[in-house]
């Protein structure tokens, strides 16, 4: 028997507009296609997209695609917002499209509740959670308090009035323990969060993410908790079904990180035990019945391998990033769950569960790595630009998902993500083996900008990556040591940057002798010569002299030291 979601009859639910852009946007045009095939059904997707957006892949995808308007708009108190964070926008985009549901993917106002009741008040579909399922479990602080009357164990916490004495945080943060952590209530990627290791930068700390609550999510509460140190980062993948039950689909674990903002995930964990595994699982799937949850969300903890000790962090109502990860070990497709349980399925019918009532069979292992344009010597700032090479891998096992092709523009107004790399295999050692190998094969070059490919292929050259038995700050540690992320072979790198840039202005030179010839007038092309080529790496400028000698024979390198190259 089919139980009916209480805001989205299957009767209503026929144009989704997508409030997102990139990957998630092109995942979810290529689920709906899916869907469409498999379920017999008419689903249409609308892109809703911004200026710098106009002929992106997704745009292309999509069924059909509707302009937003620019990237970044006044807010209410006047502060620049997204444009995906204007509801008001936003809901006459929908009726001017013809919409009649909207799929949030992750990021932007996924995972906001006041936004997400808006749109149920307005008559729209929410392929999520509802606001108020939202507002029990997106919220840090609400979440921890219905944990606690759910008997989830946490680590020591405290919620941070709006009006309270320094002194009284000071105290509290005494009270709990040193390292700590401020949060905000609606923070995540990595954002509204900061580490503190004394009084001392307490305050300082409050007051940034008090701040960054502000300006990036607009309204939400602060809370201090125990930091737990040599922790692993692992989370549970959940889906509500529309008849009120819950199913976990397994753990993933997150623990490769810089900064909280993760760079390589998995699945399963190579370190809970199946006790620990069960005992998260089944606390995350009665917090979210009792929450009164509906489709697909994750319960996050931190889990000490040393003293088997796990605390509940939060849950984020909304699909994760790394969520392919469990698809590729589970064989369910979340999106089409999110769909299913949106047009009042059950979980045995979304097939999210077995016939008996049991959860899908987790086979082999999984691991995703996400590719930034990011510049490691500036800190891994972004590093936008127009993406002039894109040959992502195949092979066996390898799944490349991207919302870029080359020629598209990774623009500075959103995020930095240039395509997520998973691999599978039978074990985790082969799963690991093909992500390096697929890594090595994927060809990407940003104009004027850098990738942080070379920090994830040394990632997995790693020890503590191969074997497992990193925690959620040794990457931090590490970088700080440094240990990785140091340019290696820079010289080398050099002479090939300077022999390639020797070839195109030769080659330049040639079509230019031709084109002369052309128009009947052929003059000599300018004699070989050694050529000057300047080159930036790591912010340095360096000067190499390049001549050719034959085929594929050069002579490079800076006056006075040249050398014989092969290429």
């Amino acid at each position: 028997m089919s139980h009916t979601h209480p805001n989205s009859p299957a009767a209503e639910m026929s144009r989704i507009a997508i409030l997102n852009r990139g990957e998630p946007a092109v995942r979810f045009c290529r689920a709906v296609r899916d869907y469409n095939a498999e379920r017999q059904t008419q689903l249409s997707s609308v892109a809703l997209y911004t200026e710098p957006d106009a002929g992106s892949p997704f745009t292309r995808l999509a069924d059909d695609a509707l302009c937003i308007g620019p990237a970044m708009v006044p807010g209410p108190d006047g502060a620049m917002i997204s444009a995906y964070l204007d509801i008001d926008r936003v809901i006459a985009a929908l009726r001017r499209s013809g919409c009649d549901a909207v799929w949030p993917g992750w990021g932007f106002a996924a995972e906001d509740a006041a936004f997400v009741g808006k749109l149920e008040q307005s008559g729209f579909i929410f392929l999520g959670p509802s606001a108020e399922a939202m507002d029990r479990l997106g919220d840090k602080i609400a979440a921890k308090t219905l944990a606690e009357d759910c008997g989830v164990p946490l680590a020591p916490w405290w919620q941070v009035p709006a009006e309270v004495e320094p002194d009284e945080i000071i105290a509290q943060a005494a009270r709990i323990g040193y390292p700590i952590m401020v949060k905000a209530s609606a923070g995540g990627g990595g954002r509204g969060i900061r580490k503190v290791d004394s009084a001392d930068a307490l305050l300082a700390a409050v007051g940034a993410v008090r701040e960054e609550v502000r300006k990036v999510f607009g309204a939400g509460g602060l809370l201090l908790e125990a930091c737990v140190t040599g922790a692993r980062h692992v989370e549970v993948q959940l889906v509500g079904g529309a008849d009120g039950k819950t199913v976990a689909l397994g753990v993933r674990d997150c623990s490769i990180q810089r900064r909280n903002q993760k760079i390589l995930e998995e699945a399963p964990s190579s370190v809970l035990p199946p006790h620990m595994e069960r005992l998260l699982c089944e606390s995350s799937v009665r917090l979210a019945e009792k929450a009164g949850y509906q489709s697909a969300g994750t319960a996050e903890f931190l889990y000490n391998p040393v003293t088997e000790q796990a605390c509940f962090l939060e849950v984020n109502s909304r699909l994760q990033v790394e969520h392919t990860v469990t698809e590729c070990v589970t064989g369910i497709d979340l999106v089409h769950a999110q769909i299913d349980v949106a047009r009042g399925l059950s979980l045995t019918e979304c097939g999210a569960l077995n016939a008996d009532g049991t959860p899908p069979q987790v086979r082999g292992w999984s691991i995703e790595a996400r590719l930034c344009a990011e510049d490691a010597a500036r800190g891994f700032a972004p590093s936008p630009g127009k993406v002039t090479v894109f040959r992502p891998p195949s092979g066996p096992g390898i799944r490349v998902d991207s919302g870029i092709a080359e020629g598209s523009v990774i623009a500075a107004e959103f995020d930095s993500m240039i395509a997520k790399v998973i691999a599978t295999g039978a074990t985790r050692r082969q799963a690991v083996a093909r992500l390096r190998r697929a890594l090595s094969e994927l060809q990407v070059v940003i104009e004027d900008g850098a990738t942080n490919k070379a920090l994830l292929l040394e990632l997995l050259e790693r020890d503590e990556v191969t074997d497992g038995s990193a925690d959620t700050g040794w990457l931090d540690r590490a970088l700080a040591d440094g240990e990785v992320a140091q340019h290696r072979r820079t010289f080398e790198a050099l002479c090939f940057g300077a022999i390639v840039e020797y070839r195109r202005q030769r080659h330049a030179d040639v079509n230019a002798f031709f084109l002369a010839a052309q128009g009947g007038i052929p003059q000599h092309p300018p004699t070989p010569e050694p050529l000057e080529i300047e080159l930036v790496l790591a912010n340095q400028r360096q000067t190499l002299l390049v001549h050719e000698l034959g085929e594929s024979r050069y002579l490079v390198g800076p006056n006075g030291a040249l050398h014989v190259a092969h290429v």
